[in-house]
């Protein structure tokens, strides 16, 4: 929850990606708070009302996940509407005759956003969603001690800049 606040504040692209892990999080509790606050959050060193709050913002999100059907896959609705804002917002600046930086990264991320988008079930996602899946598959893959391959590194660097300049004068 902390955290949370803190990067929606810095970065939208950062805070999706933290979202998308606490999504996997509560997931990978079942959705039991009880647990989450029993397990989980100790290792912060939380005081009482901070692990009040926190514990109350756990269960909040468990009971949305399973509210709104998403205790197996995808995202809460409040996660998916930043990210329909996130989309928005791209399809402004390429509208946008003055954003000639932010259209050049767009044309070098694109190669790899249509790759993206032509694997499993990214056909029906958006764009931006498809940058951010595969900047969350890569913090996944690190999380997990493995390496990127330089195919992948050499993909999220053009994905990484398009969201930075997308984000530059944007707050979410």
């Amino acid at each position: 929850m902390f955290i949370a606040q803190k990067l929606r504040s810095q970065s939208v692209s950062a805070y999706l990606i933290y979202m998308y892990q606490v999504e996997d999080l509560v997931r990978a509790y079942g959705l039991d708070a009880d647990r989450i606050a029993a397990e989980y959050l100790p290792r912060f060193g939380y005081d009482e009302e901070q692990m009040k709050q926190a514990r109350e913002w756990y269960e909040s999100l468990a009971r949305m996940m399973k509210e709104e059907g998403k205790e197996e896959t995808g995202h809460l609705r409040v996660v998916q509407n930043t990210l329909d804002l996130l989309e928005d917002h791209h399809q402004e600046l390429l509208a946008d005759n003055d954003e000639q930086d932010y259209r050049a990264a767009y044309y070098k991320a694109l190669p790899h956003i249509v790759a993206l988008r032509a694997q499993g079930n990214n056909k029906e996602k958006h764009e931006m969603e498809n940058c951010i899946d595969a900047l969350y598959g890569a913090t996944l893959l690190r999380m997990q001690g493995k390496e990127l391959s330089e195919g992948t590194k050499a993909a999220l660097k053009p994905i990484s800049e398009l969201l930075r300049l997308g984000e530059e004068e944007k707050q979410f």
